[in-house]
């Protein structure tokens, strides 16, 4: 099984960003996390700070039975990535690291989410767990959905 990562703005900084709502992982020490809990998952992970090279990255999976992304706050303004997820024919799961329902008002209009098959937020690298776990078992379901 092939699944990409998508992480967006800021994500580079975790370990140095609120620990109350990030966690204390750095994305690298995430990503390395996921590798070992899920030996048999081929792994794709890839981080950008811009709009552009998110949706670029999007645009070039060929091959993956599933994405997980986390648009960071491209999640609450970016039509353009929403758009390019509408078109993907894979499992999409959007993850959030911080309980988005506790935080702004402005974090609560999620665009990006809701062409995804289903969004996690809220339980910091445990929700990239719960994403790779939801991928990996979608085959039960008939036609691969989740």
């Amino acid at each position: 099984m092939k699944i990409a990562v998508i992480n967006g703005p800021n994500l580079n900084l975790l370990g140095k960003r609120d620990k109350d709502h990030y966690g204390g992982l750095t994305l690298e020490e995430i990503n390395e996390m996921l590798c070992s809990e899920f030996k048999d998952i081929d792994f794709d992970f890839f981080q950008s700070n811009t709009e552009g090279s998110i949706i670029n990255k999007l645009q070039a999976l060929s091959g993956f039975d599933g994405l997980i992304i986390n648009p960071g706050g491209y999640a609450h303004t970016s039509v353009s990535i929403r758009d390019t997820l509408q078109e993907l024919d894979i499992p999409k799961i959007e993850v959030h690291l911080s309980n988005l329902a506790s935080r702004e008002e402005f974090r609560q209009i999620l665009l990006t989410a809701s062409v995804c098959d289903g969004y996690i937020s809220g339980f910091k690298e445990k929700s990239y767990y719960a994403a790779v776990y939801l991928l990996k078992n979608k085959s039960e379901d008939e036609g691969g959905q989740i």
